[in-house]
């Protein structure tokens, strides 16, 4: 087989097209076959920087590690890093191009990228045996079709196959799958296969009678029941709606965006103590995935904060990064966080910034590229001034810190000027504050056990790192689990007729009727 695709669409926005893609990505390559994943557009604020230094989402470069491959720019041609509520940045090929308002993307821009998009998809599916594309939000977002790059209009370009998510934790997900096809044109309808119900909970003899009055309606059947999975461990594709409040813990026991769970942790901690982190929740927060490894840590809580109270009881305080470093940095100020933090500073208690984060606790910002706000002074805390540049800085560095290789990854405008502390990885370190333009570098293992050695010092806890946990097992773990969630509960053998012989043939619709 050679060329081989499908789409996977979604009923709505996080109903599991990203760990759906990836576990089907994971089942082909345990299968033998050479496997690559693609989303045409992306909207995302955790991306991801790959070898040849070009951006995509972060997602995509999951479901790559998923099959066993090297994430490329061709994977997620296009980019949205959300700079507000109406305005993005254009990042294609991996490389940023614009900041556009929605109507002005898509009002014309959109329909540019269609081309670009389809070389990117036809130049993987002539390499690879099977490309498994994602799609973006909902198939049916019937006023953006005319310009879809991501969904129904690579699909039919490219004769796809369509399987739809729908997440039936959220509930209506029968009235989802049938408005979702009944909204289709009759030619995208006609590449729809079937559906993939997801996040089930409960006996599945209850859900058949449902699923079978569905195929009657619609004539599509359901291609799986997939149960729903505690605790993966998997990169999420977007920041900006992680409520404060939200915990993480060990990846197998991970609390659910929705979840009110303030803390959790799954496993004891090797050491007398559990060890507190408490993440700033700043604004058009990016690649917040920078803490997975911390939580992957037995003895480690981490959870997002917007409070000043809640840094009282933190051993560690991080300022992740951010598309929006001004206006994190004014909202620091606005909840009395940048108060809290200067104590903390005071009194030798960790403090770690990245990147965006790392810029606010600098002494200045010059900033006429992001936010246009000129000069504005920093935290203070950090002998740093930051100049926003218009080129972005995309790197995949390696170096030492405590003794320990670091590898990371850099995504930013600022360029720092480090006039003094004591150096640390491209940033510095005062006393107790850390700051680093370095994404990633927690996931050294070595690194990350000697960073919580020093931060449980400072702390006064009687933490101590396990010896044994390596976060790239604990992913590779949860990978090969969404794999097994397709192979056990998918029909494998339909999806893979689906992938080798293309679109169906035209399936009817059904009108409404009495079931």
């Amino acid at each position: 087989m050679r060329g081989g695709g499908l789409l996977v669409a979604g009923t709505t926005s996080d109903a599991g097209k990203s760990v759906v893609t990836a576990g089907i990505c994971r089942w082909l390559v345990r299968k033998g076959l050479k496997v690559a994943p693609f989303k045409g557009q992306n909207m995302s604020l955790n991306s991801f920087v790959t070898r040849e230094g070009a951006e995509i989402g972060r997602a995509q470069a999951m479901q790559a590690q998923a099959a066993r491959v090297e994430p490329t720019a061709l994977m997620n041609p296009v980019l949205l890093k959300p700079g507000s509520d109406r305005s993005s940045q254009v990042v294609l090929m991996g490389k940023p191009v614009g900041e556009l308002s929605a109507r002005g993307y898509h009002g014309g821009r959109q329909k540019e990228l269609f081309e670009p998009v389809m070389a990117c998809l036809e130049e993987l599916r002539s390499t690879y045996d099977a490309v498994i594309c994602e799609g973006a939000g909902s198939p049916a977002e019937i006023n953006l079709r005319r310009t879809d790059i991501v969904n129904m209009g690579i699909a039919r370009a490219a004769k796809l196959p369509v399987v739809v998510v729908g997440d039936i934790d959220r509930g209506g997900v029968f009235a989802q799958f049938f408005g979702t096809t009944a909204l289709l044109s009759p030619e995208d309808q006609a590449l729809v296969a079937g559906y993939l119900v997801n996040k089930f909970r409960g006996d599945v003899s209850l859900l058949e009678p449902g699923l079978d009055m569905l195929h009657g309606l619609t004539g599509r059947r359901t291609f799986g029941v997939l149960p729903y999975a505690h605790g993966l461990g998997i990169d999420e594709e977007d920041g900006m709606g992680v409520p404060p409040g939200r915990a993480k813990s060990r990846p197998w026991g991970r609390v659910s965006l929705r979840g009110t769970v303030r803390e959790s942790v799954v496993a004891p901690p090797v050491g007398a103590d559990v060890l507190r982190v408490a993440v700033c929740a700043v604004p058009l927060m990016s690649n917040f995935t920078d803490v997975d490894a911390l939580a992957a840590e037995p003895g480690v809580v981490v959870r997002f904060v917007d409070r000043p109270e809640e840094l009282v009881d933190a051993d560690l305080v991080v300022v992740p990064g951010t598309r929006g470093t001004v206006k994190a940095l004014a909202w620091l100020r606005e909840r009395g966080l940048a108060d809290a933090l200067a104590r903390r500073a005071a009194e030798g208690r960790p403090v770690l910034g990245v990147c965006g984060g790392f810029q606010v606790l600098g002494e200045r910002i010059e900033d006429e590229v992001e936010s246009r706000a000129g000069v504005v002074d920093g935290l203070g805390l950090l002998p740093v001034r930051v100049r926003f540049e218009a080129g972005k800085t995309l790197a995949r560095p390696v170096g030492e810190a405590l003794g320990e290789r670091v590898e990371g990854y850099e995504i930013h405008h600022g360029v720092a000027d480090v006039r003094g502390g004591e150096p640390f990885l491209d940033g510095c370190r005062v006393g107790s504050v850390w700051g680093t333009h370095w994404h990633g570098s927690l996931e050294s293992d070595g690194f990350r056990r000697a960073f919580l050695r020093e931060v449980a010092a400072a702390a006064g806890r009687r933490f101590v790192p396990a010896p044994d946990t390596s976060f790239g097992a604990l992913r590779e773990e949860q990978l090969d689990r969404l794999g097994d969630l397709i192979e056990e509960h998918a029909d494998t053998d339909a999806l893979l007729r689906l992938i080798e012989e293309g679109a169906p043939a035209g399936l009817p619709f059904v009108p409404p009727g009495a079931p």
